[in-house]
């Protein structure tokens, strides 16, 4: 039990701010307009407050963001070796996810994000406390297997971002047709300015995909003397890469935006879970190998 609650204590400090922002984003607040035109700006008075909250949000999600950082780096870099179970991995993608939109929302508006960010991680947080990796990856040591693995998460962690970014605008898109706009999304940027920034997120993890394919290449040529087998996890990855780069593509030539979009995001996400986590779910929880 001792092994396991850490996890739990780390979810439950994910899961209460996840339970605010829930219930603060999308209770429209009495009185509101159902789709009136957003204030042009806002007053000083106005803008303090704000500033406040936003400082108080981040201080809500770094708490539990610092407890997953220090947890995963005891497993990720035990003795014994480099453990990254599906467990492990799960967490470490999320960490990775709350982190970058962390880090964003000093920068960009990515308030509406956390209502579906944070929850997501108060799950995958305790992951690694159901699902432990059974035994350390070999071959660790190596540099190009490292610089593999980062690519990799960073490439995953961003998809998610991406993936979570346009649900958000489907909802948003929805909202706008009909209904009262919840208080968190009347801040949010233009729905086009919101498109521009998911096809940015969207170009920047494809750029990471792509690189970890060819170190993949790469690595294993180095490792084995042999090329990269076309394992279940292989082609997952490369259908999951032509997915994004046709949807890029599409962006690029026809202006694909909207439905089409969110379509294309969401299969190639659901691709590229298949192709890592999807098999080590397999090998480890139902093949226990």
């Amino acid at each position: 039990m001792s092994g396991i609650l850490p996890y739990l204590i780390n979810a439950l400090l994910y899961a209460v701010p996840a339970i605010y922002f829930w219930r603060s984003a999308w209770r429209p607040k009495a009185g509101a307009a159902v789709c009136g035109p957003r204030p042009v700006a806002a007053n000083a008075r106005g803008d303090a407050p704000q500033h406040r909250r936003k400082g108080l949000d981040q201080f809500a999600v770094f708490v539990p963001l610092a407890l997953h950082s220090a947890l995963l780096y005891e497993l990720l870099f035990a003795d014994s070796g480099l453990h990254l179970g599906v467990g492990v991995a799960i967490s470490a993608i999320l960490w990775l996810t709350v982190l970058i939109y962390w880090l964003g929302n000093f920068f960009y508006n990515l308030q509406g994000l956390q209502t579906l960010v944070i929850p997501v991680a108060a799950f995958c947080a305790a992951a690694p406390a159901f699902f432990p990796a059974l035994h350390p990856l070999e071959n660790t040591a190596a540099p190009a297997f490292r610089a593999h693995l980062l690519i990799g998460l960073l490439a995953y962690s961003l998809f998610t971002i991406a993936s979570l970014h346009v649900i958000l605008m489907a909802m948003l898109e929805r909202r706008l047709h009909g209904g009262a706009m919840p208080p968190m999304m009347q801040g949010l940027p233009p729905l086009l300015t919101m498109e521009k920034l998911l096809f940015r997120i969207i170009a920047a993890g494809f750029v990471l995909l792509t690189l970890t394919l060819v170190s993949g290449f790469v690595f294993s040529e180095d490792l084995f003397g042999k090329p990269l087998q076309l394992t279940h996890k292989t082609v997952f990855a490369l259908l999951s890469w032509l997915i994004f780069a046709l949807l890029l593509s599409g962006r690029k030539i026809y202006g694909w935006r909207g439905r089409t979009a969110v379509r294309w995001t969401l299969a190639g996400f659901a691709t590229l879970v298949l192709a890592y986590i999807g098999s080590r779910l397999v090998l480890e929880v139902i093949l226990q190998r």
